[in-house]
Parts: C-alpha cells; sequence; structure tokens
C-alpha cells in the first residue's frame, strides 16, 4: 500500500463496497462528490496516495443515506 495507511485502506474498502452494493460505477459515484472518474479509480487502485477526504465522506454519506462513521471500523486499527 504505498502511502496509505491501515485506517484509510479500511475507508476505501468500504466506500468501494457500498458502491458495489449500490450498483453504483466509479463515474457516477465520482460525479455525484464532485471529482473525477479518474480520481475514485486512483482511490480504489490504492497504487497512489490519493484518499478521501473527510468532505468526500460527509458526500458519500448523504448518496449512501448513512452517517460519515458508518464509514470508519469500530475500533483503531
Amino acid at each position: 500500500m504505498a502511502g496509505v495507511t491501515a485506517i484509510e485502506q479500511y475507508v476505501i474498502d468500504r466506500v468501494r463496497e457500498m458502491r458495489k452494493q449500490a450498483n453504483i460505477s466509479q463515474a457516477t459515484l465520482a460525479a455525484y462528490i464532485g471529482v473525477s472518474e479518474g480520481h475514485i479509480g486512483e482511490i480504489e487502485s490504492t497504487k497512489r496516495n490519493v484518499k478521501y477526504t473527510i468532505r468526500h465522506l460527509n458526500e458519500l454519506a448523504k448518496i449512501f443515506n448513512c452517517s460519515p462513521k458508518d464509514f470508519l471500523p469500530d475500533n483503531p486499527l
């Protein structure tokens, strides 16, 4: 994981899981939160040091009708 911490990877994996469960493409998710499709691809690939911001998590919570804390683990990693 190039520059991505365990907590950041957890968040990335959780968002990807929720995105797939909702049958939302990277392009659609990107449009919802105001970033490029490539940006979502870079986040999900974890080959680059690109991650979701707190603002992104807030917007994602609106999309998935959940709390921003739903993207975080129950315990520290």
